[in-house]
């Protein structure tokens, strides 16, 4: 079902005949800092975003990807739908994704946790992350901005 859905949202969009990529980000970007022009129709954008918050629900490795575009949502540029349609490249590469809880796996429970200092170029905040995976498969994770500004890496992690 999640591959069907994701299989609709690149078609509906056009990205069918696109070239995949590897990673449904870029690295380093700096979205945050975009001057490029605003979208003249900025409705598109929202809708693809809201499909794509909807798809993560089943696709956890695209969380980040999603988490930063939706911080455009009020008044997004060029350059954020150009990353939407990059994340729709990604989709595209990598239909089977998703969580799969298999019947033979040894329940195990695993927790990850993680902090990027200073991640947001505009507030310096610094984002904080967990991933709970139950037989090898996610089942929970988070990302969020810490509340306040970190002077230090060992601050961040904190």
């Amino acid at each position: 079902m999640p591959e069907k859905y994701a299989h609709e949202i690149v078609d509906d969009c056009g990205f069918l005949g696109s070239k995949p990529v590897d990673f449904p980000i870029e690295e380093n970007h700096k979205l945050p800092l975009a001057t490029g022009k605003l979208l003249d129709n900025p409705s598109l954008y929202r809708c693809l975003v809201g499909r794509l918050l909807y798809l993560i629900i089943t696709r956890p490795e695209l969380c980040y990807a999603v988490h930063t575009l939706s911080q455009f949502m009020q008044a997004p540029k060029e350059e954020h739908m150009h990353a939407a349609r990059r994340v729709l490249r990604y989709i595209k590469a990598t239909p089977g994704y998703g969580i799969l809880l298999r019947s033979n796996s040894n329940l195990s429970v695993h927790a990850y946790c993680g902090a990027d200092w200073e991640a947001c170029p505009l507030t310096r905040r610094s984002l904080t992350g967990y991933l709970v995976t139950l037989g090898g498969s996610p089942v929970s994770w988070r990302t969020k901005k810490q509340t306040t500004v970190s002077r230090s890496s060992a601050e961040a992690e904190y």
